[in-house]
This record gives structure tokens, sequence and C-alpha cells, in this order.
């Protein structure tokens, strides 16, 4: 069995480090990330409660012209549909004016969803330990510490199953289009590499959001699967249209993964809605 690489990502009490910062936005960036601040100020005014950068841009990791901008906002009260709707529309013209990024992603939930029990080692973890603080009062500070455990393993990907019927309906939507298969292998490919990562995180103790080596670690416990792993990774950095991969994905890979998370994890608590 290949040793896996060097467990990190961790302080010295034990505890997962917050990711990225806004002093790591790369250069060319920033100007995308300072029209974001401004217009989801202009969008939601004083029932914004604050906002979160995550990803690649907030990580300096990010590729111009490749990577995606990546939003996580938090309001006052519960989001409608006009609300994402407003997200949406800032989204597209964020896309369309800054030829830098390749797509914009917007979270969006309430101040209360976010610090509520049942989103602690899911949301409440994902803003602690994987946001950026962009704009008003950070969440992280009501929240606890977070340990690359078996309960947030649990928690944080321990849905799986009860996603593949929903990427099975949103892969026959896509027809014949390469272009709109695409974006759905990207997401679908990081889901399941994050997901075989938390398999194995509490056993190597550590955290990275490197896909690549999320999947080198992985198969340094799982050797069977370490390729469709190691495949899967690069496709979420540079995705392919082939509706064999996305079929491959609810077919096999998957299906198998979310049996063998259940297996060793659990199932992820149901949730209100």
């Amino acid at each position: 069995m290949p040793e896996p690489p060097v467990p990190h990502g961790l302080d010295a009490r034990g505890f997962i480090e917050r990711e990225g910062s806004l002093a790591r936005v790369p250069h060319a960036f920033r100007p995308v990330v300072a029209a974001a601040r401004d217009r989801l100020l202009d969008a939601f005014g004083t029932r914004l409660h604050s906002a979160y950068l995550y990803g690649s841009i907030p990580r300096g990791t990010a590729r111009v012209g490749r990577s995606d901008l990546d939003l996580l906002v938090a309001l006052l009260d519960e989001p409608a549909d006009d609300d994402r709707e407003a997200v949406r529309a800032l989204g597209e013209a964020l896309d369309k004016e800054f030829p830098q990024i390749d797509g914009v992603g917007t979270l969006l939930y309430s101040r209360a969803r976010l610090l509520s029990d049942p989103e602690t080692y899911d949301l409440g973890w994902f803003v602690a330990c994987l946001c950026t603080p962009l704009l008003g009062d950070d969440l992280a500070e009501y929240l606890p510490r977070y340990r690359p455990d078996s309960l947030l393993a649990r928690e944080t990907n321990g849905d799986l199953a009860l996603l593949l019927p929903r990427w099975r309906e949103r892969i026959a939507s896509t027809g014949d289009s390469e272009k709109a298969r695409r974006p759905l292998v990207r997401f679908m490919s990081r889901h399941l590499v994050r997901t075989g990562f938390t398999l194995v995180m509490p056993r190597w103790n550590g955290w990275t959001s490197d896909l690549r080596e999320m999947a080198e670690v992985f198969g340094a416990y799982y050797p069977e699967r370490a390729a469709e792993l190691r495949r899967a990774a690069e496709y979420g950095y540079e995705p392919v249209g082939a509706p064999d991969v996305l079929r491959s994905y609810v077919d096999d890979l998957g299906p198998w993964l979310a049996a063998e998370y259940a297996r060793v994890h659990g199932v992820k608590a149901p949730r209100p809605d």
C-alpha cells in the first residue's frame, strides 16, 4: 500500500486551520473581488449580515481564465426567490465583465441557518474553516473549532446517496450538449474527490483542499479505486464533456463511495428542509 502524503492543515492543538485570506488573493482577481463586495452591498443593503470568499481565489491558487469566483452570503433573514435571482444576476454580470474568472457560484443562506445546531458540522464548519471574510461580522466567532474526525466526515459528505438521483436528472437535462456537460463534470468530479478524501480524513488526521492531494490521500487507503479518483481530480481542474465520465460517476464510483461512506461513518443527519 502506498504511503499517503504527510498530514497537515491542523494547528498545534489538532484543530483544522482556517484556509485562505484576502492577502492571498492574486493581483489579477482583486478587481473582481472588489466589484463583488460593492455589488453585494448594493443588492442587499442592511439585510446583509456577512459575505465570504472561498475556493482557489482566497487560497491564492486561482488560474486566470480558468477559475471561478466562489461566494457565500449570509442574510439577516431567510432568502427568498428574489434574493436568489439577485445573486444569479450578480454572478452573470461579474462573469461577463471580468474575463479572468470562469463563472460565479454564490451560496445564499440566513444567519440563523448557518448557526443552527443541525448545520454546526456542515455549513458551520464550511464557514469557519473554508471561508474568508469579505464583509460584515465573521460568523466563525460564534462557531466551535473543528477536528478532522468521523462526525465531521459524516455531516459534511454523508449524503451522497441522496444526491445521486438528482445528479442523474441533471445529466439527462444536458441532452447532447457537450458544453452543458463540462460544468457538470467539473462539479461532480470535485464533489466525489472531496467525498473520497473525507472518507479517509479521520485516518489521515489532516486537512487539504487540493484536489490532487485529496486523491493521493484517498488512494493510499483504497488503492483499488485510486486511479478513478486521480482522474476525477484532473477533471475537477480540466473538465471534459464526455457522457461516459458522468455515467461512470452515477453508476459506479458514486454508488460505491456512498455505500462505503455509510459503512464507515454513517449517514448524514436529516435537515429540516
